[in-house]
C-alpha cells in the first residue's frame, strides 16, 4: 500500500571520499538528537562502519540505503521503514556525490538516493587548499544534474577568518547558502585501519567521546536552523513502506533478476504464515570481532519465525541454549585472530554444530572464522581452507549466482552483493563452492559444505527475503529433527 512520508530529510554528500562527510552526518545526528529530535539515520552504499557511530549519535539502528544491492526500487520503502515514527532523517552519501557502480552510470550513487528520496542535499566541501575556486567547484556539481538539488555547502577544514571570508565571498558570488563552517579540529578525528574506520563496538567509551565532540562541533560551526529548514522543504514522498513480514509474503525464489518477482514491500496481498509451534533459535555472533550486519536481517529471521540471539565469539564459551541456526557476518577476526582462537571451547561447539548438519550462514569474517587457521592461529576448522592476510584489496559490487543448494539459496539463485576484504583464503581440493560470480568478472567463490554457506560475499537479505525464510525452515528442521540445539516457545 502505497502512503505519503512527511519525513524531513538531508543527504550529506561531497565532492569526494575524505571531505569530511561522516564527521558532518554524524555530528548532525548527535546535535539534533541532543536537541531532542528523533532522528533517523541512514547510510548510502554497503558500509557497515559509519552506521555504528550513527547509531551511537540516535539511539536507533544505522540503516543502509543501497541502490546496486536492494534496487532502486527498495530505497525509498527501506527509509519508510526506518524513519517511521521520526522528527527527522539524515543521509549520509557514499564516496562523492555522483559515484556509484562503476560502469553502471548513477546507480548506487548519493545522487540517485537523493533523487529517490526527493531530499535535498547539502554538499561538504574541504577547502584546506582553495579560496575563491570553491564557487567553481559547487557550481560544478549544482549544474551537473539539475534533478539533484543542492541546498547548502558546509564548509571543512577552514584555517582561519580570513580564510572563511574568502570562501563565503565566493559561494555569495554564486548563489549557494554556506550553512556551515568547521574549523580544522585533529582532536575529533577517529582513530582508522586497514578497513577504515575503527567500529563502536571496539571502541565504545572513546567512540561515546568522539560523536559528543562531533556534535559539539557541529553545534558551534552550522546554522542548525537553517539545516532544519532545509529538511522540511523535502515534499511527500509517495512509496510504499518495507515491512519484513510483507516482504516474506511477497518473496518469490524463483525470479531470474535476484529480486522478488511480486512487491517485496506493504501490500494487500496475503502473508504467508509462520508454522506453529517452537521457533527455531538463530544465534548471530556479535562482539568487537563480528561488527558488520544489516538490521533488517534480524528483523527478517525474526518475521520467518526465528527468536534471533546474539552471542560474542570473543567472550561467550558456547553457543546460546538451544541453537538450530548460526549467523556469523561480517568484522575484524584477523585483529582477534589469537583471542578467537584461544576460545577452544566455543571453536569445537561451532565445529560439532556444523559436523551435525546444523544451518550455518557465515559472510565474510564468519568465513574466516570457520576456516581451518587465520594468519597460522587455530580457527573453527569447519572449512577445508586457511586463511592470511595479504597487501591486495579486494573490494567492489559483484553479481552472483548460486551453484549449489544450501541451508540459504537454492541452486540457480541470483544475488547482489559486495565483497571488500584484506584476506586472502586457500580452500583443499573437491571443495564446493557457493556462487559464481557473473559480473564484473567470472569466478567461483565461497563454501558450501553439508548445512556451512560460507562466502566473502556481503548481501542484504532486503533484496531476496526468501533466504531469511530458507535459512529459518533449515534451522527449524534441524531443531525438530534432533540433530542439533532446540526451538523456544514465545511469540
Amino acid at each position: 500500500m502505497v502512503t505519503s512520508v512527511n519525513v524531513p530529510r538531508l543527504v550529506i554528500a561531497a565532492p569526494s571520499s575524505g571531505s569530511g562527510k561522516t564527521t558532518v552526518a554524524t555530528g548532525l545526528m548527535a546535535a539534533f538528537a541532543e536537541r531532542g529530535l528523533a532522528v533517523s539515520p541512514h547510510k548510502a552504499g554497503p558500509d557497515y562502519i559509519d552506521p555504528g557511530y550513527h547509531a551511537l549519535a540516535t539511539g536507533r539502528p544505522g540503516r543502509n540505503l543501497d541502490a546496486f544491492m536492494c534496487g532502486p526500487e527498495l530505497v525509498a520503502p527501506l527509509f519508510a521503514h526506518g524513519s517511521a515514527g521520526c522528527d527527522l532523517a539524515v543521509v549520509e552519501g557514499v564516496m562523492g556525490l555522483y559515484d556509484g557502480a562503476a560502469g553502471r552510470g548513477e546507480l548506487a550513487s548519493t545522487a540517485q538516493v537523493a533523487k529517490l528520496l526527493r531530499a535535498p542535499v547539502v554538499l561538504v566541501v574541504d577547502a584546506s587548499s582553495q579560496s575563491r575556486s570553491v564557487a567553481a567547484l559547487v557550481h560544478g556539481f549544482a549544474s551537473f544534474d539539475p534533478q539533484v538539488r543542492l541546498g547548502g555547502v558546509i564548509l571543512n577544514k577552514v584555517g582561519s577568518d580570513r580564510h572563511e571570508v574568502m570562501l563565503r565571498e565566493a559561494l555569495e558570488e554564486a548563489g549557494m547558502p554556506v550553512l556551515g563552517v568547521l574549523r580544522r579540529a585533529p582532536q575529533v578525528a577517529t582513530p582508522s585501519r586497514h578497513l577504515g574506520l575503527v567500529p563502536v563496538a571496539e571502541r565504545r567509551a572513546d567512540a561515546l567521546a568522539s560523536v559528543a565532540a562531533l556534535a559539539e562541533q557541529v553545534r558551534a560551526g552550522c546554522d542548525l536552523e537553517a539545516l532544519l529548514a532545509l529538511a522540511r522543504t523535502a515534499p511527500p514522498l509517495d512509496c510504499a513502506v518495507w515491512s519484513p513480514r510483507e516482504a516474506l509474503a511477497g518473496a518469490a525464489e524463483g525470479s531470474p533478476d535476484g529480486t522478488s518477482a511480486t512487491s517485496p514491500v506493504s501490500s494487500a496481498s496475503p502473508v504467508s504464515s509462520v508454522p506453529a509451534g517452537p521457533r527455531p533459535v538463530v544465534a548471530v555472533a556479535g562482539g568487537p570481532a563480528f561488527t558488520f550486519s544489516y538490521a533488517e536481517h534480524a528483523e527478517l529471521l525474526t518475521a520467518a519465525g526465528a527468536q534471533v540471539v546474539a552471542f560474542d565469539p570473543l567472550r561467550d564459551e558456547a553457543l546460546p541454549d538451544g541453537t538450530s541456526g548460526l549467523v556469523i557476518g561480517g568484522g575484524f577476526p584477523e585483529v582477534y585472530a589469537p583471542e578467537l582462537s584461544a576460545n577452544e571451547p566455543l571453536r569445537a561447539a561451532v565445529a560439532a554444530f556444523a559436523e551435525a548438519g546444523g544451518p550455518v550462514a557465515a559472510e565474510c569474517a564468519g568465513l574466516l572464522y570457520l576456516a581451518g587457521s587465520l594468519d597460522g592461529k587455530p580457527m573453527c576448522g569447519v572449512l577445508d581452507a586457511d586463511a592470511r592476510m595479504s597487501e591486495r584489496l579486494t573490494l567492489g559490487y559483484r553479481e552472483a549466482v548460486a551453484v549449489a543448494d544450501s541451508s540459504l539459496a537454492a541452486n540457480g539463485t541470483r544475488l547482489r552483493g559486495h565483497e571488500f576484504h584484506r584476506t586472502v583464503i586457500e580452500p583443499g581440493a573437491g571443495t564446493t563452492p557457493a556462487w559464481g560470480f557473473t559480473h564484473p568478472e567470472r569466478r567461483v567463490e565461497g563454501f558450501v559444505k553439508g548445512g556451512v554457506h560460507a562466502s566473502y560475499l556481503h548481501t542484504h537479505w532486503a533484496a531476496r527475503p526468501s533466504v531469511a525464510a530458507r535459512f529459518t525452515a533449515a534451522a527449524r528442521a534441524a531443531a525438530e529433527s534432533g540433530a542439533v540445539g532446540g526451538a523456544r516457545d514465545g511469540g
